[in-house]
């Protein structure tokens, strides 16, 4: 089978690893090219779940409204800073 050439553009970090990787094994930069590419797709995405974060219940009571928790956090975070420098007086 007579190869392909092509040329592509490599992050430093990649090159770096396929010199190691052709220095290690005593091949050439093409093989050790050609051989990543090939592991690379032989794994490709099959199998591979996405990450699911799992749901928990937050305990709330029902009609709880959270819309603007963020607004009340920050004027609990407020009210206590206040009440803490009023304690230094």
């Amino acid at each position: 089978m007579r190869g392909v050439r092509t040329t592509v553009t490599l992050d430093p970090d990649v090159a770096a690893a396929l010199k190691a990787l052709a220095r290690e094994r005593g091949t050439s930069f093409k093989d050790a090219l050609n051989a990543s590419v090939r592991l690379g797709l032989s794994r490709g995405s099959a199998g591979v779940e996405p990450y699911r974060v799992p749901t928990r219940p937050l305990g709330l009571r029902d009609g709880a409204n959270l819309d603007k928790a963020l607004r009340l956090a920050g004027e609990l975070e407020d009210a206590e800073i206040v009440r803490k420098l009023e304690l230094r007086k």
